[in-house]
């Protein structure tokens, strides 16, 4: 028995080291989605799969769109600045690149450490309006353990302190 557990050892730790490889190589980062952007004032709509957040996502049925329902991002002072402040806060965090940034949309990817998941981050602000409206995205996987989720939330409180 000792010499089956042994081996079921060495199959489990090379079987982890083999993904973590194949995430270091960039085997795990999905392609960016060609329908990202705002089209008609939305969003791309939420994954089917409990995977992502969105503030749009009552635009939407399903079961995804359901897990994705996350209230959009309000701001004091003026838009202009609020995009900014949230650029700047989407820089500086861990994993982030942005990709376009203009008055107003942002995009930017959030690349994980190890395996090199990567998330589509989009935020919109519609003219006029009080609140940036958003999108977070796993690209691979079923789900995504409540990252999106978090990241948002995190924004969110930065984008709200003084």
């Amino acid at each position: 028995m000792a010499s089956w557990v042994g081996w079921l050892g060495i199959v489990v730790a090379g079987t982890a080291g083999a993904v973590l490889a194949a995430g270091q190589a960039g085997a795990l980062t999905g392609r960016r989605p060609p329908d990202l952007g705002v089209r008609e004032g939305r969003l791309k709509a939420p994954s089917s799969t409990p995977n992502s957040v969105s503030s749009q996502a009552g635009l939407y049925s399903g079961e995804g769109a359901r897990y994705a329902a996350i209230d959009p991002l309000s701001f004091d002072g003026p838009p202009d600045e609020a995009m900014a402040r949230l650029q700047a806060i989407v820089a500086s965090m861990p994993g982030a690149r942005v990709i376009e940034a203009r008055p107003d949309y942002l995009y930017a990817e959030f690349t994980t450490r190890w395996l090199r998941f990567v998330d589509d981050a989009e935020f919109h602000l519609a003219p006029g309006a009080r609140q940036i409206e958003l999108r977070s995205a796993s690209r691979l996987g079923h789900g995504d353990l409540g990252v999106n989720r978090q990241r948002v939330e995190a924004i969110r409180s930065l984008l709200r302190a003084p």
